[in-house]
This record gives structure tokens, sequence and C-alpha cells, in this order.
């Protein structure tokens, strides 16, 4: 087993990982009436096996043999059949009646399971418990909606992976019609239903209820489990919520986020009637699909080699073709197109402007503990 296991190391193998809840119990609750007619079939192999060696004097893997085509009754012609005593025909016609029982009522209760329907569909949760436990740093999604419907679109578009619940049975409808790769059909504020999504491993929430009571219970039960599990990063828990006073609510129950529609709506109207050429170019620039360019906000970690240099200092811009056009202080101040004088203090917030690709290479230079060899040649 040491060897096995430095194998697997040396090869990073890595065994897979199980769902918190693999509903192994309800599967054995289904498969309990197949107990029967399996225990009658080893009876009856034991009862003509015994019976053939004691009436018929035939050795033992003969007499399992017969007893096996017999039972199921396939036919004669592979041993003496011909020369039966009375009581080994009178046996054999017996094994054979109880044979033609015996599957009838295995028959039965297959056709009984299949038709109820839950055996297929606790098999089908299952599959799809065991492909949500491999994923991580995803996002769960809860209530299938419009606004749900984007936002998938929106995730995939970013390789974001997420898994979708809502408690109406047409969620696997609408899986299938709006391409959710996971999804439940569940309760989303029960604590089962959070370790099915495999919350533990999750990046955060995002609860898209059209009701507030739905999206406060979800907030409250997310933060609880939050405590329960004693995880070290807090969820990022994304709202949704119709009017004001539901948008002040939900952050103070602990929502990160909370977008209202009402408020987006008429600040999009305001910008175009306002300034529609401005509103023109954050169309192009925010929303249009074949755009290269990308902006991000990047957290300066406590142990970086750039806390405590001024921005021009980094040479970010000659490093890696990206612009710095924004810095959140950790008191939550925001300073637009900062100078190259500015300290870049801890756990700031750098919001940065260029490539997806160039901005992973920014996001690598901020997390290095040490000054990183490219600005030897700046």
């Amino acid at each position: 087993m040491d060897l096995l296991a430095r194998i697997r190391k040396f090869l990073n193998w890595e065994s897979s990982p199980k769902p918190a809840i693999t509903l192994n119990d309800e599967l054995y609750a289904q498969l309990l009436p197949f107990r029967i007619p399996l225990i009658l079939i080893q009876l009856c192999m034991i009862i003509g096996t015994l019976g053939y060696i004691h009436i018929e004097d035939y050795k033992v893997m003969d007499a399992i043999f017969q007893t096996g085509y017999t039972f199921t009754t396939v036919g004669f012609g592979a041993l003496k059949e011909g020369e039966f005593s009375a009581a080994g025909q009178i046996f054999t016609v017996t094994l054979i009646i109880l044979g033609f029982t015996v599957f009838t009522v295995a028959v039965g209760i297959v056709v009984d399971v299949v038709n109820k329907g839950m055996l297929a569909k606790i098999l089908k949760e299952r599959r799809m418990l065991y492909k949500i436990a491999r994923l991580k740093k995803h996002y769960v999604v809860c209530y299938h909606n419009d606004y749900t419907i984007e936002v998938t679109k929106q995730l995939r578009k970013n390789h974001i992976p997420f898994v979708v619940i809502d408690p109406r049975k047409e969620i696997h409808e609408w899986a299938m019609e709006y391409k959710y790769p996971v999804h439940l059909e569940a309760e989303p504020h029960a604590e089962i239903s959070m370790l099915k999504a495999h919350l533990a491993s999750a990046k955060g929430l995002i609860t898209l209820s059209n009701s507030i009571a739905d999206n406060i219970a979800l907030i409250a039960s997310v933060r609880l489990f939050e405590k329960e599990h004693s995880l070290p990063v807090p969820y990022n828990v994304i709202s949704s919520a119709s009017s004001m006073s539901d948008v002040e609510k939900l952050k103070k129950l602990g929502a990160n986020t909370v977008v209202s529609p009402t408020k987006l709506t008429a600040q999009r109207i305001t910008a175009m009637a306002a300034r529609p050429d401005m509103e023109n170019l954050i169309e192009e620039f925010l929303y249009k699909n074949d755009n290269p360019l990308d902006m991000e906000e990047i957290t300066v970690p406590k142990y970086s080699w750039a806390i405590l240099k001024k921005l021009k200092e980094t040479h970010l811009r000659q490093i890696t073709n990206t612009s710095v056009i924004g810095i959140t202080k950790k008191d939550g101040k925001f300073s637009a197109m900062p100078k190259g004088d500015v300290l870049i203090t801890s756990e700031c917030k750098l919001l940065v402007i260029g490539t997806q690709k160039d901005i992973n290479v920014t996001k690598e230079i901020i997390r290095k503990r040490e000054k990183p060899k490219e600005l030897k040649f700046v």
C-alpha cells in the first residue's frame, strides 16, 4: 500500500472527490424490494443442488449445472435427464414451477420499481452530485428566471463554473434548454441543498428570486452555514431586490452586493439621455463579445513586494501592457486615474484595464513576495 501511495504521489494522481450527500440510503431503499427474489433464487439453487446430489447421485458441479438450467426453464439435453427416477422427475417439475414463480415475481418487482421512476431519478441526481463534487471556486445560482438565464450565459462565457438550484420540477427541462451543465431540484435555503451544491468549496452564491422573503431566508442560511463550517474566507453573496428599501435590508443581513433592476434601468436611461455618446462607448467596451479589452480589480495581498511602492515604481504598464485606472484603499476610498506618485498599500485594490492575458500576468506579478526579475530590464 505504501508503494502504491508513492506511485500515486509521483504521478500526481488524486482520488475522485466524493459528495457530502451520496444518496446511498435512498438508493438502497429503492433496491430493497429486490432482496426477497434474490434470497429465493439462492435458496432454490441450494435446494436444487442438494436434491440432485441426493436423488440422482450427481456430482456437485453437475448438480449445480442441472439446477441452473432447470430452474431457469432453459430446457434439457446436456445431462442424463432421460434416466431420471420418478422422484427425480417430480423434483424437476417442482423446481421448474418454483423457478417460473420466482422469476415472475422478480419481473413484477422490477417493473413496479421502474414505473415509479424514483430509482432513475435518484441515479440521475447521484451522477449530478458526483459532478458537482469535482467543482471548485464555483458559484451557486439559486432560482431560475430571466436573470438566471443571462447570468449563467456570462458565467459560461468567462469559464466560471456554477450550479443552478431551483425547487420546481421544471428545472430539468430548463437546464436542457438553457445549457446548465449541473443543476439540482431542491430548496436552496435548506442545509442539505447547500451540502449537495458543494457550497463548502464554492466561491460564492447568487440568489435571484423575485420574492424578497426567499432572498432573505437564503442569505441568512448561507451566513449560518458559513459559521457552522468555520470557513476561512467568507462567501461572496450577490442578490437582487426590487426596491431600494429591500436593497438595504439584504445588505444588513449579509449580502455583499445587491442589484436593483429598477435602479440599474434608471441609471442606464439617464446616461443614454444625458451622454448618449458615452453610453455607446460603454456598450462597445463592456458588452461587445469580441472586444479584446477587459477590466478587473486586483487585490494587493499583505505579502506583496509592491506594498509601499509608488505606482510608477512598479512599471506595470511597461511590463504587462496594462493600465491602472483606479485604486480603492482598504477603507473603501476610491481614487480615479491615480498619478505615478500614489503609494500602493496593503490590501488595496487596483482597477486594471487590458487584455485578459495581460491582466493575468499583472495578477501574478502583484502576488509575488519578491521583486520580479522583469524590473531589471525596464
